[in-house]
């Protein structure tokens, strides 16, 4: 039987406190160390796990999303695939020609120029010159540095580094591509682009391993993912299950010791994705507890964007519901999703209208909307057009 592409099985790494290990210049120091006091099996005083028996494979035409908080341990995971680093325990085994891009300027040489860097780049991906020449303008074009492409890159921006990167890794026709978060640095332009080449890759069956904040985008791409925190697969499936998990995990906690609210599950019907304009109802369960003030404590719901922007709100107030005190409720709130393509976070809380605050935080559910060729933007007006009047009419009307 034939081996995934990617295997990352049963893999612990350790660090030390006080070691940097974020390139090949903080790797040599640290191995040779280790060499000279023999390698324990165990964790001494000054060292720490970054990873925890982490599992995972990734085939043929399929993308693995990792996902999880900051220090949660995704780009020590890519460092390892990509043997910038050397797992303590478990297998890494990459088959094939590796396109990365895990740090900005990762392998260029900063004195060399845009063009000779990608020709370096390609030579050390196991590209003949030939081959490197016939992609060069294709590469060259989708970074956007033609005008600087023999400036020497240590003149590059952050962002022209990583497209220049981005470039190189995707073009250079990659038996596996693994990307890291590095494409936030780009304007929201590339960002497209290079998610567009991404989704171009993995239906041409080139296994890819990114790892991102955006989780919209990994919902978008991914057709697997796994959650990661403090080192620890605590979840694994589909991008969506993971996500939700994500969310629901990392939600603020309730402020105070004051909890008039406690609430159980929040379900929406039905299950996404959805259709810009789509009706879906939700349905919210808890129980208020003694204590509750319903008069300034109030349950609402509330819809943000991936980076946090809140775009709508609503609450029992202004709904005109009456939540019995001290009882179970279950409560159903419809909604028309008018909203643009692109994934959001529903919550529910519990607002405190005098200290204007949140106190409770509720369970979170990831809301998946397809994009709408028709618009761009944050809302859906359901957009609608025709001509009235045409040059030719208005000329016989005269």
């Amino acid at each position: 039987m034939r081996e995934p592409k990617v295997v990352f099985d049963g893999v612990w790494k350790k660090f030390r406190r006080g070691e940097r290990h974020d390139s090949l210049r903080d790797l040599f120091p640290s191995m040779m160390k280790r060499l000279a006091r023999g390698a324990a099996p165990e964790l001494d005083e000054k060292e720490f796990w970054v990873l925890r028996d982490v599992s995972f494979t990734v085939d043929t035409g399929q993308a693995l999303g990792i996902i999880g908080p900051n220090g949660a341990g995704k780009s020590t995971t890519l460092k390892l695939l990509t043997k910038i680093l050397r797992q303590d325990r478990g297998t890494v085994r990459v088959h094939g020609r590796i396109g990365a891009l895990i740090e900005i300027a990762a392998g260029f040489h900063p004195d060399l120029s845009g063009r000779e860097n990608v020709y370096l780049q390609g030579a050390i991906m196991g590209m003949p010159r030939v081959e490197i020449a016939r992609k060069f303008d294709e590469i060259v074009a989708f970074a956007g540095v033609a005008d600087f492409i023999d400036t020497p890159v240590k003149r590059y921006s952050s962002g022209m580094n990583a497209r220049l990167g981005f470039a190189i890794a995707a073009h250079l026709e990659p038996d596996v591509l693994i990307i890291d978060e590095v494409l936030s640095v780009g304007d929201f332009k590339f960002q497209s682009r290079a998610f567009a080449k991404i989704s171009e890759l993995v239906k041409r069956e080139t296994p890819v391993v990114v790892v991102s904040h955006q989780l919209d985008q990994i919902a978008a791409l991914c057709s697997q993912a796994i959650l990661l925190d403090r080192g620890r697969v605590i979840e694994a499936g589909s991008p969506q299950t993971c996500i939700r998990r994500y969310l629901t995990q990392h939600g603020s906690a309730t402020a105070g010791e004051h909890e008039p609210v406690r609430f159980t599950s929040m379900t929406i019907d039905p299950e996404g994705p959805y259709l810009p304009g789509q009706k879906v109802t939700l349905r919210l369960r808890g129980e208020t507890l003694p204590g509750w003030k319903p008069r300034s404590e109030y349950i609402a719901l509330r819809m943000m964007t991936q980076s946090g922007l809140q775009i709508f709100t609503t609450g029992v107030d202004r709904l005109q519901v009456d939540v019995p005190e001290e009882s179970t409720f279950e409560m159903e709130v419809s909604l028309d999703l008018n909203l643009a393509g692109g994934a959001y976070m529903l919550d529910a809380l519990v607002w405190e209208y005098h200290e204007q605050r949140q106190i409770v935080t509720g369970p979170v559910l990831l809301v998946q909307v397809a994009d709408n060729l028709a618009q761009s933007g944050q809302v859906y007006l359901n957009p609608r057009a025709r001509l009235v009047s045409t040059p030719s009419a208005t000329a016989a009307a005269s």
